[in-house]
């Protein structure tokens, strides 16, 4: 077994480990709180703080040993989590979920820290792709670690739900300190033979937002993809924000969820797809395309209230994400340097996660007020209720429409910039280092 499979191995206990808390600890909280705005918090402190610390969890990456840094991420993690479950047994108020206990609440930000300081895996592994898989196969790598991902995210479903069912966050917790001793041990057993630190040219150890903005600036494009992907993560915003509603108005909550499980094997198949064939010749035109097809497939699926066009819009929306997200990292791994590819990775993870939160606290009132009232017995309505239809799922979905429409405009206008012709040549080229050495000059 290779480093790299070792390494996808790890990282899928990680991810499960992680995730399954993070879904848990929503569950749990809803189920003993009825509280909407208490899960809708737990959302925004994961989004909010991975934007905010990916830019430094690059700078930890390019300045220490990749596979230390994934050995502190689930040492952190393992700390992290004990120290929760610690919490929960000495603190009735924790254990009672009331919400104007500030206990629960450092509860919970304790326990999501413990989730997102996982975040620090998600950026070292794709800059160990670079060390690990030569250049024409890594695109094919990407898609191994979309299926990864896949797996994590089915496997994670079920876990979380069984775990809370029978024992609560309690039980929870303690799975997770289980599996991060377990993913601690096994990367101990892990060599990988990394180029040994120069001083990152001399540069500080030290988090440099305007040095890191500087350095995606130099290569030529280069802040173009990340922008691309940001852009698909828009929409992402507002499958977030809306997604449960409009699939609820249109079915039981089982059957919901057994649909969401069905769909979510796209992951997996879109990853196990990747690994066979790639990317293709240039992965900036992969992205592009994925994007538009997102798009199209956002507009037209709300077009009318049915459960078949809900089913195919979640199945290519989940199935091409791994697309975007291979496309974006082989581009990076191939023109970045590989030594600054951590604070590249972590810089590309806080725009691309600002886009989401931000659409979604954007849209969700933005529908409430504005367009459900307007498709229900509003201008809307009246216009084109008769073939569209009327009522607040309806509202829902012409933010589908309108979104879709926007972003298919706003993607073939990528398609024709310069940045698109800019970073496809230096992919092309093969290497982002003649520019950067100039814009550092």
């Amino acid at each position: 077994m290779q480093p790299f499979h070792h390494l996808l191995a790890n990282n899928l206990v990680a991810n499960i480990t992680n995730f399954t808390v993070w879904f848990a600890l929503t569950f749990w909280i809803f189920l003993e709180s009825q509280s909407v705005f208490a899960t809708g918090m737990i959302a925004g402190i994961y989004l909010v703080f991975t934007s905010a610390l990916g830019i430094w969890f690059g700078s930890l990456v390019d300045h220490h040993r990749k596979r230390n840094m994934m050995l502190v991420s689930s040492l952190a993690s393992l700390a992290i989590y004990a120290f929760a479950l610690a919490s929960y047994a000495l603190d009735p108020d924790i254990r009672a979920v009331r919400q104007d206990s500030a206990t629960l609440w450092l509860f919970i930000l304790l326990t999501m820290f413990g989730v997102i300081v996982g975040n620090i895996r998600m950026i070292a592994l794709p800059t160990l792709v670079t060390l690990l898989v030569p250049e024409d196969r890594r695109d094919r790598a990407n898609g191994l670690v979309g299926v990864v991902s896949g797996i994590g995210f089915l496997t994670t479903s079920a876990i979380s739900g069984f775990l809370v069912a029978w024992g609560g966050i309690a039980a929870t917790l303690v799975f997770a300190v289980g599996l991060s001793l377990l993913a601690a041990l096994h990367l101990l057993f892990v060599h990988i033979d990394e180029p040994r630190d120069t001083g990152a040219h001399d540069a500080p150890r030290q988090v440099d937002l305007a040095g890191t903005f500087r350095l995606v600036l130099g290569i030529s494009g280069l802040f173009a993809p990340i922008l691309f992907t940001a852009l698909n993560n828009l929409l992402g915003g507002v499958f977030m924000a809306l997604m449960d509603a409009y699939g609820l108005s249109l079915m039981a909550v089982e059957q919901w969820g057994l649909l969401w499980a069905v769909m979510s094997c796209a992951f997996i198949v879109s990853g196990a797809l990747i690994s066979r064939t790639g990317l293709g010749a240039n992965p900036v035109r992969t992205l592009l395309l994925v994007c538009l097809v997102e798009w199209v497939v956002a507009a037209v699926f709300t077009i009318q209230s049915s459960i078949p066009l809900l089913a195919i819009g979640c199945f290519v929306w989940l199935f091409l994400g791994p697309y975007a997200e291979a496309a974006e990292q082989t581009v990076l791994q191939k023109v970045v340097p590989y030594e600054r590819q951590g604070r590249v990775f972590g810089f590309a993870q806080s725009v691309e996660q600002a886009a989401s939160p931000l659409t979604a606290f954007l849209i969700a009132p933005l529908t409430q007020f504005v367009f459900v009232p307007l498709m229900t017995d509003g201008a809307g309505a009246d216009a084109i209720g008769d073939w569209y239809g009327r009522g607040p799922e309806r509202g829902i979905a012409a933010v589908f429409t309108i979104t879709g429409l926007l972003g298919v405009v706003a993607t073939i206008a990528a398609f024709r910039s310069k940045s698109y012709r800019r970073i496809s040549a230096a992919y092309a080229a093969g290497t982002g280092e003649t520019r950067l050495a100039a814009a550092e000059a």
